[in-house]
């Protein structure tokens, strides 16, 4: 007979207490359950008594401060056994000074606020675009209103066009320099001098950082060797002195040096004043210029008596004015007399006003001067008058972001005129050639693939030339146990 299943019988068959036999699974799992808290207790009492506060520590810290992972109280106060949560600026103090920002700004932030430690081996220094954002998103001073932007939090976000590109009352902004130039023309191939082969000049012929040596290729060696009796600092436009200074040292590769006659025109822009000559007349005042003319025509009729007889030149008749005889007779101090301002007629009419301002003296006059001229022999000598113009300052405009730095040095992989693209259409000397914020924006933008765009990059906080000398306080700790 075949036998019955039911559910109640194989109910039976099975053992209700399956869960209660021992496993290899459940021992693992209980002696990890008690091994585990007891190693971690032991590993916290050991690091107690060795005195290594790291295993209270948030992250390590930056690499300045990599010395002081194990010492927690040189930055932290302690009081009642426990370290506060942040340094606290007296800490930061006692081993370097940190200047303010601004006397007006308020209120100050304490150290901590922007130099956050314990995020591992980064730049301190380098301050997030939130923290320079506590203030300038709504900027505020204690004296009342701000001159500068108000709401900033980014370079991307409300951060205005750079203040020298700015327009003023609708007014465009200029460059204040006087020298007379057309980029437009010097960026084409052109002639070089009056009968010379054309060239294609480069940015770098003219233009270069104060560090390295300036480009020769036009230059000329006598007037690079000259010496000349104005200095170059009073041809740039000073920088304000209340500008923050950089905590580092200038590589001499932030401003351009200003351009030279020397160094970069004289090979084309020739001061021939007279055929007689192939030199050219000083690139110096008026003054020294007329003081060489006299020297030079005095030494020429000197070695050249004849020439005191002077024929008239037809092509140089005009309309309206008496007509010379077919010949003159001078004396030597005559000759030198109309030669020079013959001269000086080329040079203050052409030559020198084709790049520089000549301007009457104060009053409307210009400068008269006197000079006596040798005669030959035993006849004594002459009193000559001359009326010199007055030569505007260059005006060279050294630093156009006074509260920014920049490196050209860091931007020495890009053409000039992949920032500076106005250059090749700009045809009077007036245009501002700086990039706009726009152009730096190509680059510089949140992203592993662009470069750094933080506040920090381009911004002083602290006015580093308003430091204080520290005195020291802080031992190492291989000082102090005399360790290695």
């Amino acid at each position: 007979m075949a036998r019955t299943r039911t559910t109640k019988k194989l109910a039976q068959r099975i053992d209700l207490n399956y869960f209660k036999r021992p496993t290899s699974l459940k021992r693992a799992k209980f002696w990890l359950s008690l091994w585990l808290p007891l190693l971690a207790l032991i590993w916290i009492a050991w690091r107690g008594f060795s005195g290594d506060p790291r295993v209270y520590s948030s992250g390590r810290m930056s690499e300045p401060h990599a010395v002081l992972e194990k010492e927690c109280a040189a930055c932290h106060v302690q009081k009642a056994g426990a370290f506060s949560a942040k340094a606290a600026d007296s800490a930061c103090l006692d081993c370097h000074d940190g200047p303010p920002h601004h006397t007006a700004q308020t209120p100050t932030p304490a150290c901590a606020t922007c130099h956050s430690e314990h995020r591992g081996r980064i730049n301190i220094a380098a301050a997030s675009n939130q923290a320079c954002a506590e203030c300038h998103s709504n900027l505020r001073a204690s004296r009342g209103a701000t001159q500068y932007a108000s709401h900033i939090n980014s370079f991307e976000d409300g951060h205005p066009e750079f203040a020298a590109l700015r327009f003023v009352a609708g007014l465009a902004p200029s460059d204040p320099g006087t020298i007379k130039l057309n980029h437009a023309i010097h960026m084409k191939p052109i002639r070089r001098g009056p009968n010379g082969p054309a060239v294609q000049l480069e940015c770098g012929n003219c233009h270069h950082a104060t560090a390295p040596d300036p480009d020769l290729t036009y230059a000329d060696p006598k007037y690079r060797a000259a010496t000349v009796s104005y200095k170059d600092t009073g041809e740039a436009l000073s920088v304000r002195s209340e500008i923050p200074r950089a905590s580092r040292g200038a590589t001499g590769r932030e401003l351009m040096a200003p351009v030279k006659f020397a160094n970069a025109c004289a090979a084309c822009h020739l001061l021939t004043f007279d055929k007689r000559f192939d030199e050219g007349v000083p690139h110096d005042k008026p003054s020294v210029i007329h003081a060489f003319l006299v020297r030079t025509f005095r030494e020429y009729i000197a070695a050249h008596p004849a020439e005191v007889r002077v024929p008239r030149d037809p092509s140089r008749g005009l309309t309206g004015k008496q007509l010379l005889p077919a010949v003159r007779i001078l004396t030597p101090a005559k000759w030198v007399v109309e030669r020079t301002v013959e001269a000086e007629d080329l040079l203050w009419r052409k030559t020198c006003k084709q790049c520089h301002t000549l301007m009457p003296f104060a009053g409307g006059s210009k400068r008269k001067i006197e000079m006596s001229i040798p005669l030959p022999g035993d006849a004594g000598e002459i009193s000559v008058s001359a009326e010199l113009p007055n030569v505007r300052p260059a005006n060279t405009t050294r630093r156009w972001m006074p509260h920014a730095k920049f490196d050209h040095g860091a931007h020495d992989g890009f053409t000039c005129v992949s920032c500076h693209a106005k250059a090749l259409t700009s045809t009077e000397a007036s245009d501002i050639l700086l990039p706009g914020i726009e152009t730096c924006k190509r680059c510089h933008e949140p992203g592993l693939e662009y470069a750094e765009s933080r506040c920090f990059e381009c911004h002083t906080y602290h006015d580093w030339s308003k430091r204080k000398e520290v005195t020291p306080k802080f031992a190492l700790p291989a000082l102090r146990t005399g360790s290695r």
